[in-house]
């Protein structure tokens, strides 16, 4: 008996690192002082001693359950674009700047091409938001998971001065609400979404004309990453005052989270066209619109609030990154939560 008879396959994982390799290149900052392989990664700080109080800003999540949408359709190139962005989001919401990122990808057999193909799209997500990818776990764990099937985790630390830390402490009233939108459904909600559709290949490789593609390449869309807007708004002179990322709990657990006491956010659900796949979804769900707010983005990703004299430079900064904008409400007096309307 040897490990691999017990169905972990060395050798395999080897073979695995040398493929990310390549990938993992293009996500090199110069900062990084190790190589790919090593025990560790190692990122000097350096640079940012310039700050008057550098402060770490971290987060973690995971893909959640669409990844059985990955496992139906044999695509595994963009789940790690959805990994990297609901970490580094989160971190770009506080005003941080990413600066490295570590994957976890646990799976019941190590197929190389496959893992290299899932880390190719954590490279991305980590090229996009100019995070360096220095290092990871691939687990190996039979018995635990389906050979076929696999989890994808990580976690991202950034950096941001204090002073720049965006907290929502001084929101008032008057302050303008900006919605940037989303690629679609993100990667929140996705076991209700399983519910609704049939999980079955000729389904999702069905073609909608109302969203311009297959059911499953409209489901599997990568999350949107918002780290170089809130950069580009910053760049701008524009102060952002407080920002939510609008993930699982959709707009009632999300927004009240960007808010002090004594001030509340009104939405106006009729600022932008909601997204095709959101409609599709409640209609063949037959699910209630709160609902629908209460756990999907509804095509807003990024909520940002910003003085009323800076919505035209912030509006034109996120334009210039690529994003589209809408002012979607503003910030009144009252008890903390969020109105849509």
């Amino acid at each position: 008996m040897d490990y691999k008879k017990a169905g972990v396959d060395i050798e395999a994982g080897y073979r695995s690192v040398e493929l990310m390799k390549e990938h993992i290149k293009k996500t090199m900052r110069p900062e990084v002082l190790t190589n790919i392989g090593g025990f560790s990664g190692a990122f000097s700080m350096e640079r940012f001693k310039t700050m008057e109080k550098p402060t770490l800003v971290s987060g973690t999540d995971g893909v959640g359950t669409k990844l059985k949408l990955a496992f139906i359709l044999d695509k595994h190139n963009t789940v790690g674009i959805d990994c990297v962005a609901m970490c580094v989001n989160d971190i770009a919401c506080a005003g941080g700047e990413p600066l490295f990122f570590l994957d976890y990808i646990a799976c019941g057999k190590n197929y190389p091409e496959k893992i290299a193909d899932i880390v190719s799209g954590v490279a991305e997500g980590c090229a996009q938001s100019d995070a360096a990818l220095i290092g990871g776990e691939t687990a190996e764990m039979p018995g635990f998971y389906p050979e076929d099937e696999y989890d994808l985790a990580g976690f991202a630390v950034g950096i941001v001065d204090e002073k720049d830390l965006i907290t929502g402490k001084d929101l008032e009233a008057g302050d303008v609400l900006l919605g940037i939108a989303s690629s679609g459904v993100h990667s929140n909600g996705f076991s209700l979404v399983r519910k609704v559709f049939p999980m079955e290949k000729e389904a999702l490789d069905t073609y909608y004309e109302e969203l311009g593609t297959t059911l499953g390449e409209a489901l599997l869309a990568p999350t949107k990453i918002y780290v170089k807007a809130l950069r580009s708004i910053r760049e701008a002179g524009v102060r952002i005052k407080a920002c939510s990322h609008i993930t699982g709990g959709g707009f009632y657990e999300n927004v009240p989270r960007m808010l002090k006491d004594g001030v509340r956010a009104v939405i106006k659900k009729d600022s932008y066209q909601v997204p095709a796949i959101f409609r599709m979804l409640a209609e063949r769900g037959d699910i209630a619109e709160e609902m629908m707010y209460n756990t999907y983005n509804m095509g807003i990703g990024m909520v940002v609030a910003v003085a009323p004299e800076d919505v035209a430079a912030a509006k034109a900064a996120i334009e210039a990154a690529g994003e589209t904008v809408y002012e979607i409400g503003g910030i009144e007096a009252g008890d903390k939560g969020v109105t849509l309307c």
